[in-house]
């Protein structure tokens, strides 16, 4: 038996990297639409009803659009921003624990919720980074909901999609044609830090996911590689001193048994930790470093892997009662 599914909007960059997952399943038939009707509400549903699952891989907008259309027995994994934090849908992170309270032995996952739900949606690739260090910490005290909170995000340019891939692989670019003013190719050399009114898309998700009631300083920053994506966020203050430790003991437990989420040993290869080593992949890596005064939290996964693309596919594979690894790297 081959599971059906139907990728609405195949053509973006979240579209094509599904579907590159899918190139050695032997387990998925992927419904493909008529080319001249991709754009066709009617066909569009067509396949969504035929589908055991679907992915909506689309602008905001045009996923809200075809979600109130299609009927509730329809499984939809949406990978845009429209739907995670509206109420009826899943938040499509397995690896976090429901309880908010009580010990952490023996709580629910999200995971359950995914295997059974209709409506999933998958995180954005910086909120990911974001709620993997600091849900557990809330969860269990060592963070208070009204903790202010700064996090800063390095990822590679294939997270804004095609136009800013095509942006940092303009040939004129690359044959190092300076341009002028604010559109100089020469300037996407460097990186360079972007959602400076501190709205970003992401922010409602991580503050729903994590727990917190005071927005965080969220400062995302592009630069000149293509994929992998290295979050941190910096904590101080007394009662968090020398407890390096202990918070690494902390998410070896959350996280345990978790065939994709890990947390790394002290010492750091060099002192350094590069955002694209886990580039290709669909691991998240967690360290905890610093000193008696100062703990830095770093998450590194792949922005297309477990930060988009590899998530779907993960939920994909729970919500069909596939082994939930299969087919990622």
């Amino acid at each position: 038996m081959k599971f059906k599914v139907f990728i609405d909007g195949a053509e973006g960059t979240t579209g094509l990297k599904i579907h590159e997952y899918f190139q050695k399943r032997q387990d998925l038939h992927v419904l493909q639409i008529d080319p001249a009707r991709r754009k066709d509400p009617e066909a569009r549903l067509a396949m969504m009803k035929q589908a055991d699952v679907s992915f909506l891989c689309l602008p905001d907008a045009a996923a809200k659009e075809i979600c109130a259309a299609a009927p509730a027995d329809c499984r939809l994994i949406d990978t845009s921003t429209a739907h995670r934090v509206c109420k009826g849908w899943t938040y499509g992170f397995p690896e976090l624990r429901i309880s908010a309270a009580g010990s952490q032995k023996g709580s629910r996952k999200q995971r359950d919720q995914i295997r059974e739900a209709s409506r999933v949606a998958n995180p954005g690739c910086h909120a990911t980074g974001v709620i993997a260090l600091l849900r557990p910490l809330v969860q269990n005290g060592f963070l208070p909901p009204t903790a202010r909170v700064n996090a800063v995000s390095l990822t590679g340019y294939s997270g804004g999609g095609k136009k800013m891939i095509a942006a940092y692989e303009d040939p004129a670019r690359k044959a190092g044609d300076p341009g002028g003013g604010q559109d100089s190719p020469d300037l996407r050399k460097s990186p360079g830090q972007y959602g400076l009114t501190q709205n970003h898309k992401h922010i409602p998700e991580i503050m729903q996911m994590t727990g917190l009631t005071i927005k965080p300083s969220f400062m995302p920053i592009v630069a000149d590689y293509y994929s992998g994506m290295e979050v941190t966020v910096p904590l101080s203050g007394e009662a968090l001193q020398g407890k390096g430790q202990l918070l690494r003991e902390l998410y070896r437990d959350y996280y345990a048994a978790e065939p994709l989420v890990q947390v790394t040993e002290e010492d750091a290869p060099a002192g350094f930790i590069y955002a694209n080593r886990l580039a290709g992949t669909n691991r998240l890596e967690i360290s905890v470093r610093g000193d008696e005064d100062n703990i830095l939290l770093t998450a590194t996964f792949d922005n297309l892997g477990k930060g988009a693309s590899g998530a779907a596919v993960q939920n994909m594979n729970i919500m069909l009662g596939i082994e939930e690894t299969k087919g990622l790297i």
